[in-house]
């Protein structure tokens, strides 16, 4: 038996799953917590990394490895590889001026304009989550630092980059996937624009990560005979670990809320609300994403003292629109739409609705309303859906499931729980491996499907006061 390593290094954890390169048959995993917060010394990554590969029994046995991670975290290194400053996430939104004011900046003071320039440049316009608006805020903020920045990568890259045993600036290498969140690097020309890095960095041009082929091998694990795949960004992992093909749309709730479709098509959305990013294959992976999403259903526990299971049995005892009771659950403010400092809102609060299952089925509506709004954006620029997989530690709510195809107004697939992000970057290490020209084709989880009638009044309801709450 051959054996192949994934790693997820996101952003609450890293994950170790070691699996059978032939068959992907899981032989034994191991997890180890990250720091919380928006703002993380990488090191810590590493350290998280010895620990839940050392819980998966090591990785002396395996013969390749690759890394997924969480996408768009600015990691700055000096010309002697050290880091500069702790690492932004993409969560951290002190970077939203920043990316309004690149914007306007390239459309020489029209907004729309920016728009517009910014997605035939490079598929997306920016926001606080993409490494360019970080590097903005570097420059401005702490120019000190920005000055000592000789090469700036993802934290997939670095991981990576430790992980091999050839630690020289001039081999940090990425992969499209990860490289379309920077808003630095085109998936439509597969080419990075450097004149808008060094717009962002005020000048400054450091050095990139070299992007390779999608099972290119990259380099050799440090004290060991395994080699290095590329590695991707989380999304496009979890794609390859569903082997998600064109027409599907995988939605995850996870920490972020995330809306994906794998299309041979690019994508360029001159609102912003679609990111035209990469997959992990060669094709495109539109996607919309939010702040809030299964801490949604952790504050709603909270607040109400009840654990999760009695959250939805809670939601799905009350009527569906939970008789006009909706929160708009910007709780940690916005990305998808681009409001980084608004805060939640509850509309139609009265007597009836003041009750412990009015505020579950409106905290499970919200959430999903939220991630259809995202499906519908997708829809809007050309991008066939087929079949909505949902994934992520939400999905695994009874509620979620039952109530999630009828506000997506589409039956919903529901693969078993898993580290499919982990799990893509151990199927990328087998293909990298095995030197074929597709991924290879390993056994998928059954899939238990949901359907429902279509829950239209919910979805306009929650637009009608989403509308008030979007302005703030």
């Amino acid at each position: 038996m051959t054996l192949v390593a994934g790693i997820d290094t996101s952003t609450q954890a890293c994950k170790v799953v070691v699996r059978d390169a032939g068959s992907g048959k899981l032989v034994r995993s191991g997890r180890a917590p990250h720091p919380q917060g928006t703002e993380v010394a990488p090191q810590a990554w590493e350290e998280a990394f010895r620990e839940a590969a050392a819980a998966a029994g090591g990785l002396d046995d395996v013969a390749a490895v690759a890394v997924g991670g969480q996408q768009h975290g600015m990691v700055c290194l000096d010309e002697r590889g050290e880091v500069v400053r702790d690492a932004l996430l993409w969560n951290d939104v002190r970077s939203a001026p920043a990316a309004a004011e690149l914007i306007r900046e390239l459309g020489d003071g029209d907004e729309a304009a920016g728009r517009r320039a910014w997605a035939d440049a490079v598929g997306l316009v920016p926001v606080a989550s993409f490494t360019a608006s970080k590097l903005r805020w570097l420059a401005d903020a702490e120019p000190a630092n920005a000055d000592r920045t000789a090469a700036v990568c993802l934290p997939h890259d670095w991981l990576t980059w430790r992980l091999s045993a050839d630690r020289d600036l001039r081999t940090l290498v990425t992969d499209r996937g990860d490289a379309s969140g920077t808003a630095y690097w085109s998936a439509r020309t597969g080419e990075y624009r450097l004149d808008l890095l060094e717009r962002a960095m005020r000048g400054r041009r450091p050095a990139v990560p070299r992007v390779a082929g999608p099972a290119e091998r990259v380099g050799a694990l440090a004290g060991g005979s395994a080699v290095l795949g590329p590695g991707t960004g989380d999304n496009a992992a979890a794609a390859l670990g569903l082997a998600a093909r064109p027409g599907d749309v995988v939605v995850s709730i996870g920490t972020s809320g995330v809306v994906s479709a794998v299309t041979p098509t690019a994508v360029a959305d001159v609102t912003g609300t679609v990111a035209g990013f990469a997959d992990a294959t060669g094709n495109h992976l539109p996607l919309v994403a939010t702040l809030n999403a299964a801490r949604v259903l952790d504050a709603a526990a909270a607040l109400l003292g009840v654990d999760h299971e009695t959250l939805s049995e809670l939601a799905l005892s009350a009527p569906s629109g939970a008789d006009g009771l909706v929160l708009v659950p910007y709780l940690e403010g916005e990305r998808t739409p681009n409001v980084p400092h608004a805060t939640g809102s509850v509309h139609g609060l009265t007597l009836r609705t003041s009750t412990p299952a009015h505020w579950a089925r409106a905290a499970v509506e919200g959430l999903l309303c939220g991630l259809a709004d995202g499906i519908e954006a997708v829809v809007a620029q050309g991008v066939t859906v087929e079949r909505v997989l949902l994934i992520g530690g939400a999905a695994r709510s009874p509620a979620v499931q039952q109530l999630a195809p009828g506000i997506f107004g589409r039956p919903v697939l529901v693969p078993p729980p898993g580290e499919y992000v982990a799990d893509g970057a151990a199927r990328q290490a087998a293909w990298v491996l095995s030197g074929a020209e597709a991924a290879p084709e390993w056994s998928q989880p059954g899939l238990a499907e949901f359907d429902a009638p279509a829950a239209t009044a919910v979805r306009e309801r929650y637009a009608e006061v989403r509308g008030r709450t979007d302005g703030q």
